[in-house]
């Protein structure tokens, strides 16, 4: 990385660097994110107001609205596309409740499971599930797949997809795409109208507590998509649905919204207002660029990503949390992950507990 110093940075950038606890050590936002020193504050005070009976869920639905607004910033689609959630497979589940009898869905070999077991309860319909190795995906798109499921970043390996060749692909036939952006948003530019769908949690990369996530739907995949898990804030007016047996369901993507936990999205909030104003490709150039520093310095091949990854039989993971680092292992291999929060003291740091 030519460029590793702070003043090579722009002062939003930097600034948001600042917004996390200092030196911890911590190597895993492809396992649970940090928190910025925001959100903690603005838990405390959910916290106390709670405490004191301060608390609303009306109150609690603007925070929700806010924070929609804010990530449909972040990845470049209305709000009105956004529909919120507490986790990817459940949403993901709503998506393969759609699938036809007997259709195709094409996955990736090793794909993180949310994007997988959905589908596979499934196959009591004659639902056909067939996994790829991702570099395949894009040539295996046939006139047989209803829907292509994917991560745009890979869980255990760091691998980013090819995003552009797969979409392209399932164009050409006809095929619903599916993408999970949970290791991608927040440091990786995403434009979720590319996508018919995309799914995304917010505690990894988005820094928000878990209990907060994302489904886009476009226009046109919205009418082949049944909101199978609809509850009263899916309503066309939330407050007017609390009851049956008359249903109104919202006529856009909050027709697929479930009812929030109200404090993680308190939390989510200021820290999804922080990345939404950040430019996206600036953080990446610096999250990967710390990762190719790191493979230089490991005589490791560059890898371009933000998840650094090698194969390692244990010790090398031993060794890091013998040095008080964080890092993780996923699929017999270590994963080194770099964010906001880290920089090149990070890597020497992991440089010398390995070499020790």
């Amino acid at each position: 990385m030519t460029d590793s110093t702070r003043s090579s940075w722009s002062p939003a950038l930097v600034e948001a660097t600042r917004s996390f606890a200092p030196r911890t050590g911590y190597l895993a936002a492809c396992t649970m994110g940090l928190p910025m020193l925001a959100t903690l504050e603005a838990q405390r005070l959910d916290l106390e107001s709670w405490r004191t009976g301060g608390t609303s869920p009306i109150e609690y639905g603007a925070v929700v609205e806010e924070a929609r607004v804010a990530y449909a910033a972040l990845v470049a689609v209305p709000a009105s596309r956004v529909a919120i959630g507490s986790q990817t497979s459940a949403m993901v589940a709503v998506v393969a409740a759609a699938v036809p009898d007997g259709a195709e869905v094409l996955c990736v070999d090793g794909d993180f499971s949310s994007m997988v077991f959905p589908f596979l309860q499934q196959r009591h319909r004659g639902v056909r599930v067939r996994s790829v190795p991702l570099a395949e995906l894009a040539s295996s798109v046939s006139a047989a797949t209803w829907l292509v499921a994917w991560s745009a970043i890979q869980s255990a390996t760091g691998a980013v997809a090819d995003d552009r060749a797969i979409v392209a692909a399932a164009g050409r036939h006809g095929a619903l795409t599916l993408c999970d952006t949970t290791q991608a948003a927040g440091v990786l530019p995403i434009d979720a109208g590319r996508y018919d769908l995309t799914v995304c949690h917010g505690y990894k990369w988005l820094c928000s507590p878990r209990g907060a996530a994302f489904l886009t739907v476009s226009e046109s995949a919205a009418p082949r998509l049944r909101p199978v898990q609809a509850g009263w804030y899916a309503g066309e007016s939330v407050w007017g649905s609390c009851y049956g047996p008359t249903m109104e369901l919202a006529s856009d993507a909050r027709a697929f919204d479930v009812s929030p936990a109200w404090p993680a999205w308190v939390g989510a909030l200021p820290a999804l207002r922080a990345l939404a104003s950040l430019d996206t490709a600036e953080v990446w150039r610096r999250a990967s660029g710390l990762g190719d520093l790191l493979c230089d310095r490991l005589d490791l091949p560059r890898q371009g990503q933000a998840i650094v990854t090698w194969v390692d039989p244990g010790a090398d993971l031993v060794s890091l949390a013998a040095a008080g680092l964080t890092a993780s292992g996923r699929a017999g291999r270590v994963r080194i992950a770099f964010h906001l929060w880290n920089d090149e003291e990070d890597v020497e740091a992991v440089v010398r507990a390995l070499r020790a």
